[in-house]
């Protein structure tokens, strides 16, 4: 069960990226990649990274993907003014894919997977109540840090964004 969820899973997120590369239109590029983002966190979840999986979804899946579609209404492209790419430019791209390519297997080729050790195997590694755990106890201070850091931006964001012609914030 397992081992073909996990294929079906690896199947659906490589087809749906390369419908994000290869689509016409962009709005459903950014529906392949919300499946994409959906088959990444079936394997998060394979994993027990329940914590990972759930992020994935709200902020990538959920979050992101609404601002990427409000930008791509919001700019209306369409493929009547769309440049046209020249053929120098997409030699260039395929050249470039393929020495990435190249570079990926040669630093892979020599890799040895090692499965898990049942005597060190922590089956309660990627839950949440661990992960809270650790960042209210070793890393409260750089967490308290962050949450003031955006309680900032936000209010920054709010002095920005309300300013009324010829007013002066600061």
């Amino acid at each position: 069960m397992g081992t073909s969820l996990f294929y079906f899973l690896t199947f659906v997120a490589l087809l749906s990226a390369l419908s994000v590369v290869f689509a016409k239109n962009p709005v459903h590029s950014v529906l392949f990649l919300i499946l994409t983002f959906f088959a990444i966190s079936g394997h998060y979840l394979m994993l027990n990274a329940q914590f990972l999986a759930a992020v994935n979804i709200i902020v990538y899946a959920g979050a992101i993907m609404v601002l990427f579609l409000f930008v791509i209404m919001f700019l209306n492209l369409n493929a009547d003014t769309e440049p046209n790419k020249s053929a120098l430019a997409k030699v260039a791209g395929a050249i470039a894919g393929g020495m990435l390519l190249l570079v990926l297997i040669a630093a892979l080729r020599n890799v040895n997977p090692v499965g898990a050790d049942a005597a060190t195997f922590d089956s309660q590694i990627g839950m949440v109540n661990r992960l809270g755990l650790v960042l209210y106890q070793q890393y409260l201070l750089p967490f308290e840090l962050a949450s003031v850091l955006f309680l900032v931006a936000m209010v920054g964001s709010v002095m920005l964004g309300k300013r009324e012609a010829g007013e002066r914030n600061f």
